[in-house]
């Protein structure tokens, strides 16, 4: 199959790609078509590796983006990855240009806690 050209782009989470996936795993089995083994694995990948539901994971990237200083790559893989200590938010945010405090780190962390329980 080619693609032609890409009509839309949006980033999304994982647990949102798990829940598409899904989706398309359903639609595929309802017409009767085989799984091609490259979505097979990514439904797989995506089972494996999200760690909430899709809801609370936009959810938490939209309280991410009220935090002052996430950019919205960032929300995006602090949602993906649900960091719970200090040292994981900074290796999220890698070489940010920033100085996050501690309360900027600990606002983030009991944002990522409380949207996963």
């Amino acid at each position: 199959m080619k693609i032609k050209g890409i009509i839309e782009e949006n980033a999304i989470t994982v647990p949102e790609l798990k829940e598409e996936l899904l989706n398309v795993e359903a639609v595929r089995l309802e017409k009767g078509k085989e799984m091609s083994y490259e979505l097979r694995r990514s439904i797989e990948h995506a089972n494996q590796i999200a760690r909430t539901s899709a809801a609370k994971s936009r959810s938490l990237v939209e309280a991410l983006l009220q935090v002052e200083k996430v950019k919205p790559d960032v929300a995006l893989r602090i949602a993906n990855t649900m960091p719970r200590t200090r040292d994981e938010v900074r290796a999220v945010f890698g070489r940010d240009k920033f100085a996050h405090t501690t309360e900027e780190l600990d606002q983030i962390i009991d944002l990522v806690i409380t949207h996963f329980n």
